[in-house]
């Protein structure tokens, strides 16, 4: 199954079916069975193998994971002989300062400049079409769009996919791919396939995390790169003005012990005007959420961030009693099972009350 290490002495051969064979029998975005994911892979294999121009591109606002899986494969295919450009849908796209160390950005193009109809699109943790933002129409206009992500919420879009929500990360997929692919590691592979899984997994403490995680994080380190100084980076360092930021909104916080169900809800929310204020990006206050949902008298976390045209996207956490993917899915979002989010139009008052509705 993608995710677990490769048996010792294998070669990575495949039998000689074909894509359309492949297609045929594709299975559901939740299949298990390893045959299924096998029949998955060696399509996508011959896909990439019979492409020239590869469009790699990840969800909007990405994270460590997209952005991380996305540039790892951009790399690989790179270093294959393919043509590779690697994008998401936003305009202007923002890289966080938390992920400005990753190799690869060279690879990185304006939304605008992703062919009309590319030749082979893949999407890396992109868990649903609208996730695609500016690049939605271009996706679909391409002859082959191959999925590779591991949210339980995805509905399984494109003519590939690889759809496994027990990956503790996408990039967890992605070195399957490139191991299949017989693209050895590099430092700069590795620094962004680390990034993806630490970030994923939250420095290895979710419940996702599983033994061959660990190998595979082991395999990343012993390319050489420096996990210290990228934990830094990626946890540990922040502006003055996100410690405003954070202070206003701890500030803001409000605790409901009667919300989902009596296991309690703590929220809160952070305002345009203070990312302004104190020059302070959404994407830096994204580990917001992992402060809030520390409390111990509740099961749910939510933050809400205010985008300049009003926008609120909603983080949420849960600890394991009440499934925050199927409560984000009812709001339009999506995500796994303990941590999971949306966006909506209206005021504070009206989001959190449809949240704490659909937390029942």
């Amino acid at each position: 199954m993608a995710g677990e290490p490769a048996a010792a002495g294998s070669t990575g051969a495949f039998s000689t079916d074909t894509v359309e064979d492949a297609l045929a029998v594709l299975p559901g975005p939740r299949e298990e069975s390893p045959a299924g994911f096998e029949r998955q892979w060696r399509g996508v294999v011959e896909a990439i193998r019979a492409a020239r121009s590869i469009d790699l591109i990840c969800h909007i606002i990405p994270d460590g994971d997209a952005l991380g899986s996305a540039l790892a494969a951009g790399l690989a295919l790179r270093s294959l002989g393919h043509q590779v450009r690697v994008s998401f849908g936003d305009d202007p796209q923002i890289i966080p300062e938390s992920l400005s160390f990753l190799p690869g950005q060279e690879l990185i193009v304006p939304a605008a400049e992703v062919p009309e109809e590319p030749e082979l699109v893949l999407c890396f943790d992109v868990a649903s079409e609208g996730r695609l933002g500016l690049l939605h129409a271009k996706a679909f206009a391409a002859r082959t769009l191959v999925v590779i992500d591991h949210h339980a919420s995805n509905p399984g879009f494109g003519t590939h996919r690889v759809i496994d929500p027990s990956a503790p990360a996408t990039a967890v997929l992605v070195d399957e791919l490139l191991r299949r692919l017989r693209v050895p590691l590099d430092r700069e592979i590795a620094s962004c396939l680390y990034t993806g899984v630490a970030t994923d997994t939250g420095s290895f403490k979710y419940a996702a995390t599983t033994p061959a995680t660990h190998e595979l994080a082991g395999r990343l380190l012993a390319t050489g790169i420096r996990h210290d100084l990228i934990s830094r980076q990626l946890w540990d360092t922040s502006s003055f003005g996100y410690l405003k930021v954070l202070a206003a909104a701890l500030e803001r916080a409000v605790y409901e012990p009667q919300a989902a169900g009596g296991q309690g809800l703590v929220w809160t929310w952070v305002p345009y005007q203070d990312l302004a204020l104190f020059s302070v990006t959404v994407e830096e206050i994204e580990g917001l959420i992992d402060i809030l949902r520390r409390p111990a008298e509740a099961e749910v976390a939510l933050v809400l961030k205010q985008d300049p045209d009003g926008t609120l996207r909603g983080s949420c956490r849960a600890k394991g009693a009440v499934d925050v993917a199927a409560v984000c899915a009812s709001l339009g979002g999506g995500g796994h099972r303990f941590a999971a989010g949306f966006s909506a139009r209206e005021d504070v008052p009206a989001v959190v009350a449809r949240f704490r509705a659909a937390l029942g």
